[in-house]
C-alpha cells in the first residue's frame, strides 16, 4: 500500500535571539530540522523541488511569538503507528532538532487539502507604568473613534515608493494593563496593520518598550 499524504499542523513559539530571523530564515530553520529528524516531507515538482512547508502568518523581524503555526505536508505509512502516536513521535523527533528559543507546542494531523488563513492576532507592548497615563488613553480613544487612519506605507525599498493605506479596518481593539498595551488586529486578504505602524499610531517610541513586542492569540480560518 502506498503512503498517504497528511498535513501536519505544528504550533510553536519563538523568542530570544531567534526573533531576529526573517521569514525565509525561519522556513529554512524548520526545513533543516525536519531533515535531521528524518521526517518524510513531501516535495514540490519541477527542476528545483522544495519541501511543502509554509508559515501562513509571517512574523515581523524582532517580534517574539507565542502562537506561530507551521503547515508541513508529509508522507505517512498507513500501516505504521496510529495517527496519535505518529503526532507524538514527530513532536519528539522535531523538538530535539530545534534550538532552545524555538519551542514546539503541539503537532496535529489534518486533511491534506485544507488550508489555514489568519483571521486576527494580538500584539502585546510592554512599557513602564508611567506611560500608561491619561495622555495615552486619550490617544487610544481617538484611534478607536476614528473612521479612518491613513498612513504612508513603504512598498518599494529600492525606489522608496510609498502608498497611502487606511489601517483603521485592521484595528479591532486596544486595551491597557498596568504595564502593557494590548492590540488586537484584523488580518484579511487586504492585509493588516504593521507593528511599526501600531507604534506610530500610539505615539510610542521603541525606547519606551521594556521587552520585545509579542504576538499571541492568533485566530485561524480553516478552508
Amino acid at each position: 500500500m502506498s503512503n498517504e499524504t497528511i498535513l501536519l499542523v505544528i504550533k510553536f513559539k519563538t523568542g530570544g535571539s531567534l526573533r531576529f530571523l526573517s521569514h525565509a530564515e525561519t522556513v529554512k530553520l524548520f526545513q533543516r530540522a525536519c531533515v535531521r529528524a528524518g521526517i518524510d516531507m513531501q516535495y514540490s515538482r519541477g527542476f528545483n523541488p522544495r519541501p511543502r512547508l509554509s508559515l501562513p502568518l509571517p512574523r515581523t523581524v524582532s517580534v517574539a511569538s507565542d502562537d506561530d503555526l507551521l503547515c508541513l505536508r508529509v508522507n505517512r505509512d498507513p500501516n505504521g503507528p496510529q495517527v496519535a502516536d505518529y503526532e507524538s513521535r514527530i513532536k519528539d523527533r522535531l523538538s530535539g532538532q530545534l534550538p532552545k528559543d524555538c519551542v514546539l507546542l503541539s503537532v496535529e494531523a489534518a486533511e491534506a487539502n485544507v488550508s489555514y488563513q489568519p483571521d486576527s492576532a494580538t500584539y502585546i507592548f510592554s512599557v513602564t507604568p508611567e506611560y500608561i497615563n491619561e495622555e495615552l488613553k486619550a490617544v487610544i480613544e481617538r484611534l478607536i473613534a476614528s473612521e479612518s487612519l491613513n498612513l504612508q506605507r513603504r512598498v518599494d525599498a529600492i525606489h522608496s515608493k510609498l502608498k497611502n493605506v487606511d489601517v483603521r479596518p485592521f484595528l479591532k481593539s486596544i486595551e491597557t494593563g498596568d504595564k502593557t498595551i494590548i492590540v488586537e488586529c484584523k488580518i484579511s486578504s487586504a492585509g493588516t496593520v504593521r507593528v511599526d505602524e501600531i507604534l506610530k499610531l500610539l505615539e510610542l517610541e521603541q525606547d519606551r518598550l521594556t521587552a520585545p513586542v509579542r504576538r499571541t492569540n492568533v485566530k485561524w480560518k480553516v478552508n
